[in-house]
């Protein structure tokens, strides 16, 4: 991922080493990052037990918002892709009990189509 990317607010794929040691006391006893997803400051994470948004808010970046979402709670998710003259893509997840959706912005190229895969793997059947 370019500098050009990077200030756009494109997402990319992240280390998950780097991940796991950041989120670390927010994980529970022996769950581990498989995959994880960022813009500048936002995170989607992946552990084999819930999916994690991590809202990075303020001008320094020192506040944070997790929002953890148990992968059983998960009804249905969609991701609108990009287009010609769009700069970004949009996921939307659906959890039980809400009737809005958790929707975030990714960029292009931000591993939307992985996210989705990993949606797709992870989510109850």
């Amino acid at each position: 991922m370019g500098l050009l990317d990077t200030l756009l607010g494109h997402a990319g794929e992240k280390s998950t080493d780097q991940v796991n040691e950041a989120l670390g006391p927010l994980l529970a006893p022996g769950e581990t990052v498989q995959r994880a997803f960022g813009e500048i400051r936002d995170l989607i994470v992946f552990t084999d037990r819930r999916l994690i948004f991590v809202d990075k808010q303020g001008v320094t970046g020192r506040k944070s918002e997790f929002l953890s979402v148990p992968y059983r709670s998960i009804a249905m998710f969609a991701l609108e892709t990009a287009g010609h003259f769009d700069l970004e893509a949009e996921l939307r997840v659906w959890v039980s009990g809400q009737a809005a959706p958790i929707a975030r912005a990714l960029g292009r190229n931000a591993g939307a189509e992985d996210i989705i895969a990993l949606l797709a793997q992870y989510a109850p059947r």
